[in-house]
């Protein structure tokens, strides 16, 4: 009977943030940070880098020392909790293998370590090597490997020792496009199989979006948004999270009368577009992604603009063209080239418009470079 098969429920367990603050020398990296992790949910943390989504992850597995607030596990506080007695398995970066080892000897060493039986110890790494693929490599030294076989080295000692919290901290940023891809579907697969908790960190928001139940978007030690991939996706909470999520395009605009005006162009604001609640008339901003943007005016409500081709690139599936929109400039995907110097009569579906206050030259700055 393998690990897997002998399991009669979900192996996670829940985990709760509670106005954390960590940090080093004297400066907080984060910042009454409060969060609730489902038992057997996959939540990705995504940000740039010096977020402080690293800085959570080690403080999760106990390397990083709580300033203020709780760690909970299961309800029980775990923020005085030494590392190797909170029932969490962390996967680097690095992958922190053992070059001189065998495949066999790095699966096992967290065992060996919790002195297992050496039958036991065996008997755990054939499972956990045949769980990975590495059945017929056991005896193959880690420094004879591929990437994508060290990874899964790592992953396959991280899951030995029956962890009910799974750390991952940006695993797969040191693997080619290609093996990436398809160890995103095996992660996820292995962690939905034996029902674990786990919490990537990542600063690539198609892992994020492909892997995880919840995206959590930081900046500078605070959370931005939080929610299910596709709500992130389509409802940014703020321009920096529209940004991070790919919303390439961004036009200042007016909001006056109930209807949202874009220079000559105006629209009606009607409950398509995604606006915060209680937004003043006056200034605002209104952001849209490239492959958004329409060449023929769309069924339903739109925000109709002309411009002119400034310049055209082929991503492979779609020409991507920079156009002028007065004195701003937007990105529009299309299946067809449009020459430079082309007049173009663009649509943008209200359901794809998201609707800001306007942001003063400092704040705009500022955001751009958390």
């Amino acid at each position: 009977m393998t690990l897997v098969e002998h399991r009669t429920s979900p192996l996670g367990r829940s985990i709760s943030l509670a106005g954390l603050h960590l940090g080093y020398d004297g400066a907080d990296v984060i910042t009454d940070l409060s969060l609730d992790v489902a038992a057997g949910e996959f939540i990705a943390l995504l940000g740039e880098s010096g977020c402080g989504k690293t800085t959570i992850l080690r403080a999760l597995a106990g390397f990083v020392p709580v300033r203020a607030g709780g760690i909970a596990v299961d309800g029980v506080d775990m923020s005085q909790t030494a590392p190797e007695a909170r029932g969490m398995a962390m996967m680097f970066q690095s992958y922190a293998l053992w070059p001189h080892m065998t495949v066999a000897q790095n699966i096992g060493y967290g065992l060996k370590l919790r002195r297992h039986p050496r039958d036991v110890i065996r008997a755990r790494v054939a499972e956990m090597a045949a769980m990975v693929g590495l059945e017929d490599l056991t005896g193959r030294r880690v420094s004879d490997l591929s990437g994508g076989q060290r990874q899964r080295v790592a992953l396959a000692r991280a899951l030995a020792i029956d962890p009910p919290v799974l750390l991952l901290d940006e695993p797969l940023s040191n693997l080619d496009a290609g093996i990436r891809a398809s160890m995103r579907h095996e992660i996820r697969a292995l962690q939905q199989r034996l029902g674990l908790t786990t919490i990537l960190v990542t600063h690539d928001r198609e892992e994020a979006m492909s892997m995880a139940d919840r995206i959590v978007i930081l900046q500078e030690g605070r959370i931005a948004q939080a929610g299910r991939p596709e709500e992130v996706w389509h409802r940014p909470a703020s321009p920096y999270v529209a940004r991070f999520m790919g919303v390439d395009n961004r036009l200042a605009a007016r909001l006056e009368g109930g209807l949202l005006c874009v220079g000559p162009a105006a629209l009606s604001l009607t409950g398509a577009l995604h606006a915060p609640q209680g937004l003043a008339e006056g200034a605002a901003e209104v952001m849209f992604r490239a492959e958004t943007v329409r060449l023929e005016p769309p069924p339903g409500p739109s925000l109709s603009l002309a411009g002119e081709v400034l310049s055209h690139s082929y991503l492979g599936s779609v020409y991507r063209h920079e156009v002028a929109i007065g004195a701003d400039r937007i990105m529009v995907d299309a299946p067809t080239r449009h020459g430079t110097g082309a007049r173009v009569d663009l649509h943008v579906p209200a359901t794809a418009l998201c609707l800001f206050p306007a942001r003063s030259e400092s704040a705009a700055t500022g955001q751009e470079a958390a």
